[in-house]
Order: structure tokens, then sequence, then C-alpha cells
């Protein structure tokens, strides 16, 4: 009996952009339950909800100074319940993002582990003596530039923050960090929770001989300045594993049905080592290769043969256009080929996660200098690392603030707001919402396309082409990622059943199948 993540869907929500229901401009729970109807008539079948737990909003909510309560800007616990029960009525699951690398400086074990070297929490932190120079004990950067440690001046040492200094990163070595975040854990499980997503899960454990890192060979100034040096003693740690086995056993003491997602930007190889040895990691370590990749078929075909063969026996794959911290899948390959890369995100096996307005075709939103909110952007600016563009409202409408408050929003709206939106699309055949929900239709009725077997296809040009099949179901999905026709022999007599531009529905083909540029089609086998 397959678990209910291999056939389903998850769908990414960052709340402070989903839907406003206060007034404040700033997306919240109740705006979430507003929705639910929406994501149910979509078709996905579980929402991951980035962090709502009190903050003061370093990082938006990536710098948490309470684990066990709701963020008054999101709502409250009352109203968390309610969205679960909502949530739970309509059939969806709900997925909540776990954040234990770091906590937010105000939360109070880093007030007192820092109000002395003694304190009992000081351990529960990554504390360091200075260099012989006085500077920070070795070279272990800041992903949001510059070093990773930050001096005390009243205790005389740094501590360690892979993130900003207001995130000091806790000290996954100190078992009473253990116990207290296996009890969130568990405090989210009691109220009914499906599972989590671990935010930056291959951080937690850090070298314990502090080791300066090497010297990135391959750094050019265009890429971020953490990756100067090659973070091979401040993340991915062996010992990590051990941590990853020990969450995923909390989450079993609730059933075989709770699931637990790692954040993880790794190679293909050092990825799907966090399954974990005899499947005891993370059910489903995130595979972010089609965010990074380039844009060709013959690499992705390439990507997603590795991919299959690396997977442990057992381990179910899962694939990721889309997210808060990268750009758009619209704005990296243009609206037509989105198309194509939903058709690939919602044929290929795996479990696919969509982040919210993909369905609709948003694309990153130019940020006006003096409207910046993300930190990266303020530290590192003018480079094209900053993540307020993928993070605008949720455009619901084409009337004032897209539908998404009633007043004047956290980030602006995109400028084609009034083509773009659900309202616009819901009704329109030819829009990407319609083709969006016919696909997820067909992937939930077709044991094929959610638990069939994945084989190669050969294609020449910039096609991409495989096999999705069972003893009864044969599926051949063929993808145009450029610009120009194409045609490929076909290995049997087959009808299209869905096709990314124009009307091709029912279409038979008997040896040749003509494809126009950015197009991808999906085709059954009928012999």
């Amino acid at each position: 009996m397959e678990a209910w993540w291999q056939r389903g869907v998850i769908y990414q929500i960052y709340p402070r952009s989903f839907q406003d229901s206060s007034g404040d401009g700033i997306g919240d729970l109740r705006g979430i339950i507003e929705r639910l109807d929406y994501l149910v008539w979509l078709g996905i079948d579980a929402i991951l909800i980035s962090p709502i737990f009190p903050s003061p909003m370093a990082d938006f909510g990536y710098d948490i100074s309470d684990y066990r309560d709701i963020d008054p800007r999101f709502g409250t616990l009352a109203e968390f319940d309610h969205l679960l029960a909502e949530a739970h009525r309509r059939g969806l699951r709900v997925l909540l993002d776990f954040v234990p690398n770091h906590t937010s400086d105000r939360h109070p074990w880093f007030v007192e582990a820092r109000s002395s070297r003694d304190n009992p929490k000081r351990d529960m932190y990554i504390w360091r003596d200075p260099a012989p120079d006085g500077g920070p004990p070795n070279n272990w950067p800041s992903n949001f530039g510059g070093s990773g440690w930050e001096w005390d001046e009243a205790t005389k040492q740094y501590y360690y923050h892979a993130f900003l200094k207001e995130q000091p990163d806790l000290n996954w070595r100190n078992a009473e960090v253990r116990r207290e975040m296996y009890d969130v854990l568990r405090f989210w499980l009691d109220r009914g929770v499906d599972g989590f997503r671990v935010d930056v899960i291959w951080h937690l454990i850090k070298d314990d001989q502090f080791r300066d890192n090497p010297v990135n060979p391959d750094w050019t100034p265009e890429m971020p300045p953490h990756t100067k040096v090659l973070q091979i003693y401040n993340t991915d740690r062996p010992e990590v594993h051990e941590v990853v086995s020990q969450m995923r056993g909390v989450l079993e003491e609730y059933g075989r049905d709770r699931l637990l997602i790692g954040e993880i930007y790794l190679p293909i190889a050092r990825l799907v080592a966090y399954y974990g040895r005899e499947l005891r990691g993370a059910h489903l370590p995130f595979n972010f290769h089609l965010i990074e990749a380039e844009w060709d078929a013959r690499h992705l075909q390439r990507q997603i043969e590795e991919y299959e063969a690396a997977l442990p026996e057992g381990g179910w794959p899962n694939w990721v256009l889309s997210n808060h911290d990268k750009p758009r899948i619209a704005a990296r390959v243009g609206r037509q080929q989105a198309r194509v890369a939903a058709m690939m995100l919602l044929t290929l096996r795996g479990t696919p996660t969509i982040y919210y307005g993909d369905e609709i075709a948003m694309t990153d939103v130019e940020i006006p200098f003096d409207r910046v909110e993300d930190p990266f952007e303020r530290r590192v600016p003018g480079q094209g690392f900053g993540r307020d563009p993928q993070r605008t409202p949720m455009q619901w409408s084409g009337g004032p603030n897209a539908g998404f408050s009633a007043v004047a929003p956290w980030l602006p709206i995109a400028p084609d707001v009034a083509q773009f939106n659900v309202e616009a699309e819901r009704d329109d055949p030819a829009s990407m919402l319609s083709f969006y929900r016919r696909l997820l239709a067909l992937r939930r009725r077709s044991e094929a396309l959610t638990i069939g077997r994945y084989s190669t296809v050969h294609a020449a040009d910039d096609v991409l082409a495989y096999m999705r099949e069972t003893e009864d179901e044969r599926y051949l999905i063929v993808l145009n990622l450029g610009p120009a026709a194409s045609e490929i022999t076909v290995p049997g007599p087959c009808r299209i059943v869905l096709a990314t531009g124009g009307d091709r529905t029912d279409e038979h083909i008997e040896e040749k199948l003509h494809l126009g540029g950015n197009e991808g089609v999906l085709v059954e086998m009928l012999a």
C-alpha cells in the first residue's frame, strides 16, 4: 500500500502573500481558510505552510522566538486549529515548515545563553573564543554575506550564525537541544499536523573541530559571497543522519502517515543519503535540481536518469520547480516553457510540489529599491540574489490589490495582474490555470502517472521524452524545450490526451508525432 504522498501533490503557501483577511496587507491563517475550496478545486492533496510562529521577522519567520505558538500577524493557535480542521474536512493534509537549525536572538534560550558563559543554556548554541588575532574562529560564512561569526562583547566570545546575526545556530550536539526540538514536533503532531518540511536540514551538525572550509576554486564575483568557500565543515556532516533518523522516529510515534521532508541543496549523490540507512531518514529529501538546472533536454535527461539511478531501493522521488527562495519557473524559462515544465513536474515519477501562483503563470516582480524587504538583498544588493520578486502576493483577481487585500500589500503586485489571475483564468480553457487543473485531474485518476514505472525514450533535438507505465496503462510524455518544431517516432499507435499549446486532444498518431516549438504533449499508448 503506497503512502498518501506517493500519489499526492503538495502545494507550498508563503503565508504572508497568500490571502489577507485582516486588512493589514499581510496574509494570514484566516485568509488561507478562505481559499481552501480553491485548493480542493485545483486538485492538490496537501498544503505546506512556510513559518507562522512568533518571530521578530528579521528573516520573515525563519527567526523563531517561540516554537509553540502562532505569530499574531498570522492569527492565533485557535485559528490554526480551525485551519487544520477545515483542511482535514476537505481531505487536505497540512504540513508545517520547521526551523530547527537556528532560533531568533530573542528566543528565551538565547537570551539566557548570552547572559553569561556559565549559564545552563550556553551550550545550546555554538560559542567559540576568538582566533589568535582576535578575529572570528574560522572562515565559516553567513549565507547572507560576510562572516558567520558574531562577536558578543558581554561574554567575549563569538557565536555562529549560518544566516543573519539575529539567527544564532543551535548546537545539535547538545542533548537538551534535541529533546526540546523533538518535543516541539510532538506539540504540533498532537494538534494533528500531517508532517513537516525541515528547513536547511543539512546544516544541523557542524564539524566538532571547527576546521576552516577550503577555498572554492570555481568561485566568481557573480556568485553569492558565501560560495567563496566549499562548506564541507559547517554543513552535511556525517553525524547529521542520526538527527534526521531521530526526527523520523518522532513522527512514527504518531503512525506511518506523517511526512518528513528535508530541505537540502546538495549534489544528487549526497542528497539521496538523507533517505537514511534502511530508509530511516527523511521520506522526501527535497530534490531542487529542476530549480537550478540548465533548461535543455539533454541536461535534464541526464539529471533525471542520474537521480533515478541514485535513489536507494524503495526511496520515493520528488520534484520541485519553484519555491520562496529561488526565481519562479516562468521567470527562468518564460511562460510558454512554464507550461512544458508543469507537464514535466506532474508526470515525472515522484511527489511534485507546486509553489503558490505557478499555476496561474505568476512570474517574478521587479521590486523598487524603496520597497525591498528581503535581508539577503539588503546585505548583498543589486546582484539578483533577493527573494522578494518570487514572494509577491497571490493574484486572485485583476481588481484592487489583486484581491489579496483591502489595502496596499507588503510587496508590490505584478503589473500584468489583469491578465494573470485566478478570476480571469478560471473559466478560460486556454489559461495556465485550466491547464494545471486538467493535468492534476489526469494525474489523479492514472495509476501510471502516479506510481507507474519511469523509462527514458530516445529523442533528438531539444526534445525530452519518457514513458510512465503500469501493466494496464502506458503514457508517453514528449516535451519540446526549444522554440523550433520537431518530431519523434512513437513506439506504436497512440492518441494525445493533453497538449500545452492548442487543442490537440484525441488526435491519433500512428508513427510520427509532430511538436511545435515550446510544446509538450501527453500521449496515451493504445497498444
